[in-house]
């Protein structure tokens, strides 16, 4: 049923995103599947640019990747069943373009609780939710 399962990764947060981690390898392991963990890196604003390294955008890059790579090894899932990348721009922009692009039929995402500012601004999770051509689960703590 679930082939190829994408799950967006908050490396500044990853116990958060342990339960998707782990809802997804037992998804994968069940229809042997596959698993994409992706992050995110913001955009590095132009008004910061002249106070930041040349090579802002490309340490950031490593260290995301390093990061990923760990919470893949972490993750218990077979390392021919698991992959990730790192993208950099909007986040549930960047979520939605990478299913399209590994063509997942399933994004497991966890979700921060609801607050008040989310029922006014929307919340990432809402977002992929509302506009992901595929399933979404949401999985929360």
């Amino acid at each position: 049923m679930f082939k190829s399962i994408l799950v967006p990764i908050d490396l500044s947060d990853t116990d958060l995103t342990k339960p998707a981690i782990d809802t997804a390898a037992t998804l994968a392991q069940t229809y042997r599947g596959t698993v994409r963990l992706i992050t995110v890196m913001p955009m590095t604003p132009v008004m910061l640019a002249e106070y930041v390294p040349a090579d802002f955008d490309a340490q950031q890059r490593e260290l995301s990747e390093q990061g990923l790579a760990k919470v893949a090894r972490e993750s218990g899932i077979d390392a021919a069943r698991i992959s990730t990348v790192v993208r950099q721009g909007g986040i549930y922009h960047e979520i939605l373009e990478e299913a399209a692009a590994c063509g997942a039929d399933l994004i497991v995402m966890t979700s921060h609780k609801p607050a008040m500012r989310t029922y006014f601004l929307g919340s990432n999770a809402g977002h992929v939710v509302r506009y992901a051509t595929c399933s979404v689960l949401v999985v929360r703590q």
